[in-house]
């Protein structure tokens, strides 16, 4: 995917704006991208994503063109590592997600930390307009306790609904009619190793605001 201005001049994205590219992506990958080191993810969108040269990738990034190919040299491997971790089938991520929904349904707390990895993480997405985890939740019992109170809180208020985000099963989730997340998953086969919860109002804009909708 090439990145360039009309004028066949450099345009103004940048390593930050290439973390937002990200988002379009396929969950698993930005799970991916998250395990880099700043320095390795933006140099590895800036080539791989943008195609910027590497004299162009050094240019942004302040660094020699032989250091931005050892960045993206080690960030390429890494990605291909985890790409062939999570190169799971949809009918498989399906499935989990089906007794995931169904114990986050019943507040069965021990069911959902069985169908969590240990590192889990949950990373909250509110856009700076609606509160939001300012860290990634860290650990099953961390997830899985948060799902359980929300469920002991407000019982059958919560609705949770099938869905695809970015491709990709994932579920919405509504409280008291109206929805309050959507959730995308990342999972090796056999458990759920991330959870992205996009609370943010402009991001949310294209989902059924309702249950029923």
């Amino acid at each position: 995917m090439a990145a360039r201005a009309a004028g066949g001049g450099l345009d103004e994205r940048t390593p930050e704006s290439a973390a937002e590219l990200a988002g379009e992506l396929s969950v698993a990958f930005l799970h991916v991208l998250e395990r880099l080191g700043p320095e390795e993810r933006a140099a590895f969108l800036l080539r791989q994503v943008f195609d910027y040269d590497y004299a162009e990738v050094a240019a942004q990034l302040g660094k020699t063109e032989a250091a931005c190919r050892q960045l993206v040299h080690r960030a390429s491997e890494r990605v291909q590592q985890a790409r062939t971790r999570f190169a799971v089938p949809h009918g498989v991520h399906r499935q989990l997600l089906q007794r995931f929904m169904l114990a986050a349904k019943s507040g069965d707390r021990g069911a959902i930390e069985a169908l969590l990895s240990e590192d889990a993480q949950l990373i909250g997405d509110g856009g700076g307009k609606v509160p939001s985890f300012a860290k990634p939740l860290v650990g099953p019992f961390r997830i899985a306790n948060l799902y359980w109170a929300l469920y002991r809180r407000l019982g059958a208020q919560v609705v949770y609904r099938m869905a695809l985000i970015n491709g990709e099963p994932g579920l919405v989730r509504y409280v008291d009619g109206r929805i309050e997340s959507a959730q995308a998953f990342v999972t090796d086969g056999e458990r759920i190793v991330a959870i992205y919860a996009v609370r943010n109002p402009d991001k949310l804009a294209g989902i059924p605001p309702t249950p029923g909708g």
